[in-house]
């Protein structure tokens, strides 16, 4: 396939090797002392692995919400969280993020005393940020969510016509998501990032374009707009033939973004990262903004500098290693420089813009040395404009370049989660 050709060719152009393979190796916490040593700031990030229900497009890791497990792995957490208060000391937190699943199931049950004991044991300085389900988004939980002091809260509303809603079985109205959303931006968060998902099953331009607009309206602070994507592990992906790679649908794609951008930048908005756009003078609401960070809970991935590590996906193999005083790593691998540079430049495009000298100052090499002669011809092609130290992208070099990311990115999880989620300890995955 073609998309397979491009893959190999690509991934031996840029770091060298023919495949990345992930091992079931646990570094020991001298090993991560020593990781720990040069850096001087880090990000957090927690999964929260419960849903309500599963939604049939969902790549992440989850299971259905039972208040119980949920308690246990609430001291789960706790536990792996003082792993690594010896390792980290009182180097400061810069990005918290809390994921999932859905980490509004847990208010009731272990989410405050979660975030207690992450305030006691790290040295954070920074906000949070948070993404919820609008069926939680009740008067009292949202003020609940504050007093958490959660400052960035995020939405999964993903489409705003009834018919869509159902086929992504999502279990509310336009209505009741309008009405949620219309709770959440009258308080006082500093950000209230809204997901839209495009590209649905016979979705129309005029629909995606209604959307938009409808988001607009709404007040709302920051909108994510993604298209579908296929995961061959999920129920979409499954029981469909179609190839996220397919030319007319990478088109639509496309023509769909343009309408968004469009709606958005007419709107006041300013673009912040491949799929985000930002009201101008509001913080953005994001994920870990700073390249290293520990993630915490199962599935959680850590990254620090030249290692790569991912907890076992399974909630209950999770909280019995953890319980063991065992660290729940199923996954590592080591990188080397050309890895950690290739990583560094994935990120780089999804936020659209980044600094020559900031390379300079991550890695031995000059960015210019290592990827330089690519910059003319995408700049030629109008996929980016070269200010000197700043380059940065285009709409249409975001759309294409990140396309073409793509093709790494979805492939990677698809083998990485599918394999993560069938066997909590596997031996290794190939890449």
């Amino acid at each position: 396939m073609l998309e397979d050709f491009l893959r190999t060719g690509l991934r031996r152009l840029l770091i060298k090797e023919k495949s990345l393979t992930l091992d079931n190796k646990i570094p020991s916490r001298a090993e991560l002392g020593e990781k720990f040593q040069d850096i001087e700031e880090f990000g957090l990030y927690l999964h929260i692995p419960f849903c309500e229900q599963i939604c049939p497009y969902c790549p992440y890791n989850k299971e259905i919400y039972d208040p119980e497990m949920a308690k246990k792995y609430t001291n789960a957490v706790i536990k792996e969280m003082y792993f690594y208060s010896d390792i980290v000391k009182d180097k400061p937190v810069t990005s918290f993020y809390i994921g999932g699943g859905t980490p509004t199931t847990m208010l009731r049950t272990g989410l405050q005393k979660i975030l207690d004991h992450i305030f006691s044991i790290f040295n954070m300085q920074c906000d949070i940020h948070m993404e919820s389900h609008l069926n939680h988004l009740t008067p009292e939980n949202l003020h609940d969510i504050a007093a958490m002091g959660i400052e960035h809260l995020s939405i999964g509303i993903e489409a705003l016509q009834e018919r869509h809603l159902r086929t992504l079985k999502r279990p509310y109205t336009v209505e009741e998501a309008k009405a949620a959303v219309d709770r959440a931006v009258n308080m006082d968060f500093q950000c209230v990032n809204a997901d839209l998902m495009f590209a649905l099953p016979g979705q129309t331009f005029r629909e995606v374009e209604q959307a938009a607009q409808d988001l607009v309206n709404m007040g709302v602070d920051q909108i994510a707009a993604y298209p579908l994507f296929r995961f061959p592990y999920t129920k979409m992906g499954g029981d469909s033939g179609d190839s996220n790679y397919n030319l007319l649908t990478i088109l639509k794609r496309r023509r769909m973004l343009r309408i968004l951008e469009n709606i958005f930048y007419d709107a006041g908005f300013e673009r912040t990262s491949v799929w985000a756009f930002t009201r101008k003078g509001v913080p953005k609401y994001c994920s870990v903004t700073i390249p290293l960070y520990v993630g915490l809970g199962a599935s959680g991935g850590t990254y620090l500098r030249n290692i790569f590590y991912l907890n076992t996906f399974n909630v209950s193999e999770y909280i019995n290693k953890v319980e063991n005083s065992e660290m729940p790593i199923a996954l590592s691998v080591n990188l080397s420089e050309r890895m950690q540079m290739v990583g560094w430049l994935y990120w780089r495009i999804y936020e659209t813009q980044f600094e020559r000298s900031d390379f300079r100052k991550k890695f031995s090499s000059g960015f210019d040395e290592v990827y330089g002669k690519y910059i003319g011809p995408l700049s030629f092609l109008g996929f980016l404009k070269d200010d000197g130290d700043r380059v940065v992208l285009t709409d249409r070099g975001t759309y294409w370049l990140h396309a073409l990311e793509d093709i790494f990115s979805i492939d990677y999880v698809s083998k990485l989660w599918g394999t993560s989620k069938q066997n909590p300890w596997p031996k290794n995955v190939v890449l």
